[in-house]
């Protein structure tokens, strides 16, 4: 008589989920042997049970989530959205089932509820999937990375403003039109608010700062902002100064605490993050022992994020099979959490000005005025009266560089700041 089986459940039959049983069913006999014990989907909960469902057998098909989560051993949540999401897995972590969740805003929003809980039960939890799709970057900051130390972590972690802003920078696209290609293209959503306004990245940043500082950050520390308002002459002028904007999920700590961000930001086209085109996910570690480490491929799709998954569910069901437990939640060093303007960077400000004889030495004295330096100046021929002037400044606090612009923007001969981005990666 074989191994008994573990019992699966899903939640959520989208594209992620249908990937799910595709690989549970094609790699039955191989996912049974690295586990060594069968793997039984015993049900999938969808809202709809009559809408049909390709490749899905119909006889799985429940509307009652609850009572699916009951008898499962462990339960895989690809559902999305905070609530039914939260209480069901809370019900299957009580009931004594380990988890797999692909749901980055529910961890951003609730991950020590959840964590407390599988730790109290003594079952896991597993997020590969949260982010980055197919990128491997939970694992190693959670397992490999242990006796390292972390410093920095630098990420492209949505693929949908990824595509946006390279095709931006590669086809001289505006945003508008960057964005309607890529929603024909399927890469963006009808409202695709989340991805363009930076939330789903700021959700990823908070797991990735938690991960990699032991220090519990959640949604709402992260300062967020999107890339509506980079235009097509900001990409001209990145490329012109060695440049390329990507929107960036940035942790980091220094002496004021743990500090998470996502903005868009100007890499130097000599970083590996530059080469990231398309939809593709890339996170850059910057570690004290390791060096740096690149963890780069699919940030997204069906087939990318399903493979994420099953590997979360043959660690979990390993441990089922032969006894063990993985990673729990580390947050021993409980740092404190850093105000936004206390970030470290460099600006690069595009104003506007009138072409007359002194305003260069104006905005220097004004640069200057607030302790912050001035790394280059770039002023292209002047047209109709009026040019345009680059500023780059070197590092200094986010508050220093924010009353700078502000004092730059109240000089009477600024007609007006076009412009202001961090560089970041130098």
């Amino acid at each position: 008589m074989g191994p008994v089986a573990l019992r699966v459940a899903l939640l959520g039959c989208g594209v992620v989920g249908t990937q799910v049983v595709r690989l549970l069913t094609d790699q039955a006999d191989d996912l049974a042997a690295r586990v060594g014990a069968p793997l039984e989907l015993v049900g999938i909960a969808v809202r709809d049970t009559a809408r049909e469902r390709p490749g899905i057998d119909p006889a799985l098909l429940t509307d009652d989530a609850a009572g699916l989560v009951a008898r499962a051993d462990i339960v895989v949540e690809v559902m999305g959205g905070l609530e039914p999401a939260r209480e069901l897995i809370l019900a299957a972590i009580e009931a004594g089932a380990s988890v797999v969740t692909a749901n980055k805003a529910l961890l951003a929003q609730h991950g020590p509820t959840l964590y407390e809980a599988a730790d109290r039960a003594g079952v896991d939890v597993y997020f590969e999937a949260a982010v980055a799709g197919a990128v491997p970057i939970i694992r190693p900051l959670r397992e490999s990375l242990a006796g390292d130390k972390v410093r920095r972590v630098l990420g492209i972690v949505n693929g949908t403003t990824n595509y946006i802003l390279d095709e931006m920078a590669s086809r001289g696209l505006s945003f508008d039109a960057a964005l309607a290609q890529a929603q024909e293209l399927g890469y963006a959503e009808a409202d695709p608010t989340a991805d363009v306004e930076g939330h789903d990245a700021a959700a990823k940043a908070a797991i990735l700062a938690s991960l990699a500082f032991h220090t519990r950050v959640g949604l709402d520390d992260v300062a967020c902002e999107g890339i509506t308002g980079v235009s097509a002459d900001d990409m001209r002028w990145a490329a012109e100064t060695g440049h390329v904007i990507k929107l960036l999920a940035i942790a980091e700590a220094s002496a004021d605490g743990v500090l998470a961000r996502v903005h868009p930001a100007l890499v130097p086209l000599d970083h590996p993050l530059a080469g990231v085109r398309g939809a593709f996910n890339a996170v850059f570690v910057e570690s004290e022992a390791a060096g740096a480490l690149m963890f780069y491929g699919q940030g997204a799709g069906g087939a990318p994020t399903a493979s994420a998954v099953l590997g979360d569910v043959v660690s979990a069901a390993r441990h089922r099979v032969l006894g063990g437990k993985g990673p729990v939640e580390s947050w021993y060093a409980d740092l404190p959490l850093a105000p936004a303007d206390s970030a470290v960077t460099r600006y690069q400000v595009r104003v506007a000005v009138a072409d007359r004889p002194g305003v260069l030495a104006q905005v220097a004295q004004a640069v200057a005025a607030h302790g912050v330096s001035i790394e280059a100046v770039r002023q292209p021929a002047a047209a109709d009266g009026a040019t345009e002037l680059l500023i780059t400044t070197h590092r200094a606090a986010e508050s220093a560089l924010a009353a700078t612009v502000r004092a730059i923007a109240d000089l009477e001969p600024v007609e007006q700041v076009i412009s202001v981005l961090r560089a970041e990666g130098a």
